[in-house]
């Protein structure tokens, strides 16, 4: 007997084993991504040594303050750049050369923690004897959990592309999952189909795996495409920008750094971080009257020898997430010039699309605490219709092994008589 094998078969079939290679990272992200929904909170859980443990009803100290605290502490360390959360300020840094070997001094840590009212050092990340203290699991789970999210426990770039080329074939399969809803027979479209939209609790518990499977991949299909192209455009983006570069006004990261990369960097610019933030504020200032938005606080600075330039960040009401540099004026290190603008939304289309996908992949839409419930009610989900692929599958398999030799042996049996 000659089985018919069209499009719809060759769905199945592409779906079912794309679906098992998946699905071990797609319960990994997701188990991890409901944790990291939540990753501020628990931090401050884990480690309250490193947050404020009363922030005062008063504006933090000024964003060069911080910088010039953070440089005071240690005399080897330059700030690379920083930010200012609720409770904690996060200053990335980085060795100063050292005059007498012309080397960058070995600092033993990477990440300095401020209270942002006092510039009071709370902690320092990555530093070799803090991984040996009793406790150092509560520093060391979080970052874990991220490592094992983004780029599968590796920290290299390969992982980070692995990730990326799995939610490549997570994104287009989302496609061939939907088309396979949709009914076979023929008749009125949507009395057929709202059945693929429904589970019957009241069946047996094979019948009710299936339609969790199939009913929650519909009512969340627009998430687990949108989270399939976010995590290409955080490990792919070797794919992500060319197709957003087609479909939209995107200006790619090449295309960024081009722009603003001087021949030589500057690793010493004339102005200090108090003038730079001088001029940040008064560029910034501008720039919110002409695009009609309001700056709602400072977020943080950077400078960076390549570009010899600083930027400088803030919280405004044109932002689409709670933390990250969505607003943000470049300005020379030198001269104090504006060398550019980048704002969350209104300039690129499809660079503002992919600074929503930032937020909506973290959980952060303006640190909005019920969407980030929901997203971490999603990383469960995405669990759940992952482990009930599977079992779909193992369920059909065991009964393919049972119903087809038996078959075999009744057409066999009869071809005697």
């Amino acid at each position: 007997m000659t089985r018919k094998f069209g499009v719809r078969g060759a769905s199945i079939l592409l779906h079912r084993w794309t679906g098992l290679l998946m699905a071990t990272f797609l319960i990994i992200v997701g188990l991890t991504g409901s944790i990291l929904a939540f990753q501020g909170k628990i931090d401050r859980w884990l480690n309250p040594e490193l947050h404020t443990a009363n922030p005062p009803q008063r504006p933090p100290l000024d964003l060069a303050t911080l910088a010039e605290r953070a440089e005071a502490s240690d005399s080897r360390l330059r700030v690379a750049y920083f930010w200012v959360d609720e409770d904690q300020a996060h200053m990335m840094v980085s060795g100063r050369i050292d005059p007498a070997t012309g080397k960058r001094y070995t600092l033993g840590y990477g990440h300095l923690i401020l209270d942002p009212w006092t510039g009071t050092v709370l902690g320092r990340e990555g530093m070799e004897e803090e991984w040996h203290r009793p406790d150092s699991w509560r520093r060391r789970a979080l970052p874990f959990v991220y490592s094992l999210h983004t780029s599968l426990a590796t920290n290299t770039n390969t992982g980070w592309m692995i990730v990326g080329i799995v939610a490549l074939l997570w994104t287009l399969d989302s496609f061939v999952g939907f088309y396979l809803t949709l009914p076979r027979s023929s008749g009125p479209f949507w009395r057929r189909w709202r059945q693929a939209w429904r589970v019957k609790w009241n069946a047996n518990s094979a019948r009710v795996q299936f339609d969790l499977h199939r009913a929650g991949g519909l009512w969340l299909w627009p998430l687990l495409f949108v989270f399939g192209w976010s995590s290409v455009m955080l490990g792919l983006r070797a794919v992500y920008e060319p197709v957003m570069k087609h479909v939209s006004d995107y200006v790619t990261d090449d295309e960024s750094i081009a722009k603003n990369s001087l021949p030589e960097p500057l690793a010493t610019p004339t102005l200090t971080w108090r003038q730079a933030q001088a001029v940040g504020e008064r560029a910034m200032a501008e720039q919110a009257v002409l695009h009609h938005f309001t700056v709602e606080r400072p977020y943080g600075m950077a400078y960076i020898d390549m570009y010899g330039a600083y930027t400088y960040c803030v919280r405004s009401s044109i932002d689409f997430r709670g933390h990250g540099w969505d607003t943000t004026v470049l300005v020379d290190g030198n001269t104090g010039h504006l060398r550019s603008v980048d704002l969350a939304r209104g300039q690129h289309l499809g660079n503002s699309i992919s600074t929503l996908l930032w937020g909506i992949h973290y959980g952060d839409l303006r640190d909005w605490l019920p969407f980030r419930a929901f997203i971490c009610l999603f990383g469960l989900f995405l669990t759940t219709i992952s482990y009930t692929g599977v079992v779909i599958w193992w369920r059909k398999r065991k009964s393919r092994r049972f119903v087809l030799p038996r078959a075999r042996e009744i057409q066999y049996a009869a071809a005697q008589k």
